[in-house]
Parts: C-alpha cells; structure tokens; sequence
C-alpha cells in the first residue's frame, strides 16, 4: 500500500530547504524524505525538470563508502558502475629512491572490499536520484516538494526569528536551509579561504590497449598530477576506457598547443608502463583548480555542504564524497534531535576532522606542484615507497579514502 502520509495529517517538526539538484543537494532531500517523517522538505534548483540529467558526460568516482550510501537510497546504478579494484600511485622519473621507481597500489582484495569505489558520469549518478525523489513527491505531495526551474536569488537570516527566508520569486520562510549547489572554482563567488592554485586541468578520455579493467591511476609529474579513472567497457571492444584528468601550470600551459596525436605521445611518456598503450585521446576540456572553502559550515540556520561549503583540488578525488558525507551527517543527526540549534553546532564540531583534513591534505599536494625545491620530488617518491611497505599504514590511508575521518 502506498504512503499517504501528509503534511496534514502529521504536524512537522521541521521545515527543510534544499537548494541545488545535484547528486550531494538530491542525496540530502532523499534522505531526509525518509530519515524525517515529520519533516516538510522542498528542493529548489535552477534545473528545469525536463532537462536530460542523465546525458550529462562529467565523469566522477565514488569512493566506498559514498557507493554504500546511494545503495541506502536505492538510487545507485550498478549496471552502469565501474568498480575501483586497485589505486596505482606512482610518481615520473627522474627521482630518487633507493627503493626503486616510488609506487602505491591499493588493492580492494587486499583491504577486504569488493571494491575501493566506482566510477560513473554525473548523470549516471544524477538521474536514479532525481528518480527516486520526484517519485517520492509524488507519493507525499504535502510534504515533498519539488521546484525545479526556480533559481534562489538570497537567503536571509530574519532578525529575532529562529529560520530562514528563502527568496525564489516569492519569499518562503523555512526552519532550516541547506545549500549544495555547487559549481567549478572559475566561476564562484570566492569564499574566506581562497587560493588559485594557477594549474588547469584538462579532461577528456582515453582508449587503452589491452588495459587493465578496474584500476584507477595517478601519477605525478614535474607539472602535477595525472590520473586515469577506468570507465565501463563497450560491449565487444578490444580497448579499455578511461577518464583524463591531466593537472598542469596555467601560466606556461604545456598542452595548449598540441593536438590530439601529440597529446597522446606526451600523455604515453607521461603514465606508468603498466598503463598499458594509448590508442586514442578525445577532445579535451579545461578548467582552472583552486581552493575555495567556508571557514564554517553553519551561518544561522543556514547550512552549506559540498562544494557549496568546499571546493577542492581534483588530486584526490574526493569533493564529492565529502559532500554526500555531509549531506548524511546533517540529516543523521536531525534524526537524533528537534533541537535544530543544538545540531547546527554539534555538526559543525563533528565534521571539522573530516573536513579539514581532507582540505588540508588535498591544498598541501597541490601546492607541492608549484614549490621549486631541492629534494621535494625525492621526498614525495619516498613517501609513496614507504607507505608501499607499511601495511599498517597503508591500509588506514585506504580507510581514509573509502570512508573519511570517522
């Protein structure tokens, strides 16, 4: 028997804006639509309804734990997954290390997972979550609330009342507001911590001969890091797929001016051997990277999670995951209380290791790409060969990436 549950019939404990329909913002409303029966929830999104999500290209990768969290949601498209099996870290000679050319390989067999992550594009993640929550709305119009093609021009704390006003055309009041839009450094409103990493990167995919399915690589260069995310495989190919993401200086860009056949000779001497052969290179993008983040999370009732709260370097491919944590956080722990204020600063205080950690680490390597100093490529080789012979060590920075700072 369906849900007729209404607004109506159960006196709310919380009225909930939501604003941005990407996959942290739609995570947040599906979950909330379930975690808080009591709860009115309405998302607001620029996005017409109509609009093909689910053609959207952008490729992302999930790491474990965020996988694990789509599946609670029923909204996770396995059929259209690729798994992470094995991280291959390596950095490009020259450097030193009496260990040999410096890797890392993290292997999902090895840590007892059936994988580290997978990989989709943002529509293969947008679109069954966007499913799940118009059909939720249709379930509990009362209570679910949909306002896709409805831009958010301000939120505005109002003077001695505890809630927010939402101004999309016509001002709402809301007992809380969480904001998940996102969007790329290039084109934000800078924030408190701010810093232009003055890198581009350029993206796009490859197709590699007799390739290794299921393993995602980075390595690092004298220009900064590339990394190679495995995509599904066509049915019948002879190739392995994978998405590009090839970090260098925006000052003295060095790919700029090549064309695809030379892009594709750099980008050969530039990966590991066990890479395997590139045998083609599609047109690539590009986009500027910085560091853009709040120093809080929490203004008044106002929430900012994602990449609304932070938006990072690519190098460790974890913006979105920390986003969805924070989207699961915020709505666990509203389960937990009615006292919204009380939540507000134990969120804040809960999810700072998570956060911070993940900024700081992400800010220090991108950094290191642009410091000219003497042994700095040594000593990251060293790095990776350590943590390579360090079980122990190894295996809690692979805990660190499936699932954050717990």
């Amino acid at each position: 028997m369906p849900n007729t549950r209404t607004a109506a019939a159960v006196a709310p404990s919380l009225s909930l804006a939501v604003v941005g329909a990407g996959p942290v913002g739609l995570s947040l409303a599906l979950h909330a639509a379930r975690s808080l029966p009591r709860a009115v929830v309405t998302l607001f999104d620029a996005r017409a309804a109509e609009f093909d999500i689910a053609r959207d290209p952008r490729t992302l990768a999930l790491s474990l734990g965020s996988v694990q969290l789509l599946e609670r949601l029923q909204a996770f498209d396995a059929a259209r997954a690729q798994p992470i099996l094995e991280v291959h870290v390596s950095q490009q000679q020259p450097s030193f290390s009496p260990l040999g050319e410096p890797e890392l390989r993290i292997r999902a067999a090895d840590e007892g997972v059936p994988m580290l992550g997978a990989v989709l594009s943002y529509g293969e993640i947008v679109a069954p979550l966007q499913a799940a929550w118009l059909a939720a709305c249709e379930r509990e119009p009362a209570r679910l609330r949909s306002r896709f093609g409805t831009p958010v021009a301000g939120i505005k704390t109002v003077e001695g009342v505890s809630g927010v006003e939402i101004d999309a055309g016509i001002v709402e009041p809301f007992d809380l507001a969480v904001v998940a839009e996102g969007g790329v450094f290039a084109d934000q409103a800078r924030k408190a911590l701010t810093h232009d990493y003055r890198q581009t990167a350029w993206v796009g995919q490859l197709e590699i001969e007799a390739g290794t399915s299921g393993t995602a690589y980075e390595r690092f260069t004298r220009q900064g890091p590339a990394a190679l995310l495995p995509l599904k495989g066509e049915p019948g190919s002879t190739t392995q797929r994978a998405a590009l993401v090839w970090c260098v200086p925006s000052d003295d860009d060095p790919v700029a001016a090549l064309d695809d056949a030379q892009r594709l000779t750099v980008l050969q001497s530039i990966f590991h051997p066990a890479v395997g052969r590139l045998a083609g290179v599609s047109p690539l993008k590009h986009f500027a990277l910085g560091l853009n983040a709040e120093r809080t999370l929490v203004e008044g009732r106002a929430v900012r999670i994602g990449n609304a709260a932070q938006t990072l370097h690519p190098v460790a491919g974890q913006g979105l995951n920390l986003g969805l944590r924070d989207a699961f956080e915020l709505v666990r722990a509203l389960a937990a209380s009615s006292d919204i204020d009380s939540v507000l600063r134990r969120l804040e205080w809960s999810r700072a290791p998570d956060r911070w950690g993940m900024i700081a680490a992400t800010d220090f390597l991108a950094r290191s790409f642009t410091w000219d100093l003497p042994g700095l490529a040594a000593a990251r080789g060293l790095g990776l060969a350590a943590l390579q012979a360090l079980g122990p060590l190894k295996s809690a920075l692979a805990r660190q990436m499936m699932f954050g700072s717990r």
